[in-house]
């Protein structure tokens, strides 16, 4: 998506006394999967003005000067007696501090693992000193910059009275990301503040969801990113909001949801029925000192979850023995990533560990990871425990000092994919032979196998990125125009080419060339899928592929729904035969049922 405006901060009443501040951008920010749809997107504050006064979730860093110009400007900022973090990142931490220097006596209130976040940004009291009951809430001063500001940790099912019937209650939603989530429900406005639950990444103009249906997309890939290897938690989550008569959803980033609230809590909980139905399942065990290796662990989940298997990741610091035993009893491949401290894997990774040596059969496909300041022990010996009892290994051991790049969280990607890949080989061969009866069943799949087609590449625009994906469901449909069909599978491809007017090329492949070979490897969403590959750009924008035997430039006209797949047809604009005396590479398969 391209940018039209400037950022900005789009202000809406959105109930009593309640206000939100949508700092908006329309660029894709920073490298997360969650924005690679370039949809922009809203980090979404909300002022409460009654008797006292609370603002939830101020942004991150990215819009501190206009979210804070526009506190000052319309004067929200005269009185404010609490700030409210469901959940505490470095982004965030930098923009409370800035809040801090404006309003030095608001409370602060969140989570206790996001008061140790707290503790660790702001001041280096040793956090022994702080004991209490996870019943009981606590209020404690935290000293920054020659001032003590006042932290409130939140009991689950505590309520805040600001007056004017504004009765806030909180509740712990946990999950492995974001180990310190809270929700937020007003009982005058029924609305529930919600954070990353329910959020999408798209910027636009309505506040609202009336146009929800447009929304099914952005809902959904938001989902995949963020929830999906993390459904059991979400789905606790999802029981404990039940029980608030919430008419409005709030969330962290997207319009707020009013339209469609009961379709969208439907629909959470089907996304998490159908992840959790997924043939094959890994589990991610992992814990991070400093928010590194869950950064790694996150790129590797995604890389796993888009290719198809579902991802159960437990972050082993909030998890009991119990809950880490049923899970790895039940998996099909585990992977297990640490920090070093003091030379030594964390406490709750040994003891994993020994759960998984203990319960998981030697069959299953393992994964090591981690990160570290000095030295990264901890990897190595994880590593060759699982070595020495006989584990195969779904990707290289990867190994990051300090905090993971760009290109770093690109490889865990990869390396998730790649695992997805090694476990799928790894049943193939644990597999029993076929009985008669399935055999017998799988003759329609060989009949229909001996369909063959011509290998292409498909190449095509999304936002200002190049995509490439290979296929052999090409036929010629018409003569005049001149047109083709292409069968789709209903994923990103489908959705690259999704609307009438796109422009792509099909690029024909030459036999006895190992170009399709290129495509037929799964790459990072993030990764230059053309980057050792010859092209040039053809005239409609797109990309030629110099060492194909042909290329056509189309345009989509119409599409069908075709069961799990759909049909494109396409005029075809111009086109070139790049290598005269060269002959078509055809795909030959055993079955019809799998490509």
């Amino acid at each position: 998506m391209t940018k039209t405006k400037p950022r900005d901060v789009q202000v809406a009443q959105i109930g009593a006394d309640t206000t939100v501040l949508r700092s908006r951008t329309w660029e894709r920010l920073k490298f997360e999967t969650e924005y690679a749809r370039q949809r922009g997107t809203t980090a979404n504050a909300y002022l409460i003005q009654a008797q006292d006064s609370a603002l939830i979730d101020p942004p991150g860093e990215s819009f501190i000067d206009i979210f804070l110009d526009e506190l000052q400007q319309h004067q929200y900022f005269q009185r404010l007696d609490y700030i409210i973090l469901s959940h505490v990142n470095q982004n965030r931490i930098t923009t409370l501090k800035r809040l801090l220097e404006l309003a030095p006596y608001a409370t602060v209130i969140c989570s206790k693992p996001g008061a140790i976040a707290l503790r660790a940004a702001f001041a280096n009291q040793p956090l022994e000193t702080w004991t209490h009951r996870d019943d009981e809430a606590i209020d404690f001063g935290i000293e920054y910059e020659d001032r003590t500001f006042k932290l409130h940790v939140v009991r689950d099912e505590e309520v805040l009275d600001l007056g004017n019937g504004h009765e806030l209650q909180f509740r712990f939603v946990p999950t492995p990301r974001h180990p310190d989530a809270l929700c937020t429900y007003d009982r005058a406005t029924h609305i529930l503040f919600t954070d990353k639950l329910f959020s999408a990444h798209v910027c636009d103009e309505p506040v609202f969801d009336e146009h929800w249906r447009q929304l099914d997309d952005d809902r959904r890939h938001f989902f995949e990113c963020v929830h999906a290897v993390q459904v059991q938690q979400v789905k606790a989550a999802l029981a404990k909001l039940d029980a608030f008569e919430a008419t409005t959803y709030a969330p962290g980033h997207g319009p707020i949801v009013r339209h469609s609230l009961s379709r969208f809590t439907l629909d959470y909980h089907q996304w998490c029925q159908q992840q959790q139905s997924r043939e094959l399942r890994v589990v991610l065990l992992y814990t991070s000192a400093y928010g590194n290796t869950g950064m790694m662990a996150d790129a590797i989940a995604q890389g796993i979850t888009q290719a198809g298997v579902s991802v159960q990741a437990i972050n082993c610091e909030s998890a009991s023995p119990e809950e880490i035993t049923r899970a790895v009893s039940q998996c099909d491949g585990f992977i297990v990533g640490s920090p070093t401290l003091g030379g030594h894997a964390p406490v709750q990774i040994q003891t994993a560990l020994g759960i998984v040596l203990s319960t998981v059969p030697k069959t299953r496909v393992a994964g090591v990871f981690g990160s570290y300041g000095w030295s990264g022990e901890a990897v190595d010996i994880i590593e060759s425990k699982l070595e020495d009892s006989g584990y195969p290994f779904g990707f290289e051991t990867i190994r990051v000092k300090f905090k993971p790049t760009e290109e770093t969280l690109q490889q865990c990607e990869a390396a998730g994919t790649a695992f997805a890949q090694a476990l799928r080989k790894a049943m193939k061969l644990r597999a029993p032979r076929q009985t008669a009866t399935e055999a017998q069943v799988d003759r329609t799949g060989q009949a229909v196998g001996r369909v063959i087609g011509s290998l292409c590449v498909v190449t095509a625009k999304w936002g200002n990125t190049d995509h490439g994906f290979l296929t052999s469901w090409v036929s010629q449909a018409s003569f005049s125009p001149p047109g083709l069909t292409i069968a789709v599978a209903k994923d990103r491809e489908a959705e690259i080419l999704a609307q009438p007017g796109t422009p792509f090329v099909l690029n024909v492949l030459k036999e006895g060339k190992n170009l399709h070979r290129h495509f037929l490897k799964t790459q990072s969403a993030r990764a230059d899928r053309f980057a050792d590959v010859e092209t040039t750009d053809a005239a409609n924008g797109c990309l030629i592929l110099t060492e194909a035997l042909s290329y056509l430039e189309c345009t989509v006209q119409s599409w069908i729904e075709c069961g799990d797949h759909c049909l494109l047809y396409a005029t075809v604009d111009r086109g070139k035969v790049l290598e005269p005396t060269g002959i078509t590479a055809v795909n030959h398969r055993k079955s019809g049922s799998y490509y």
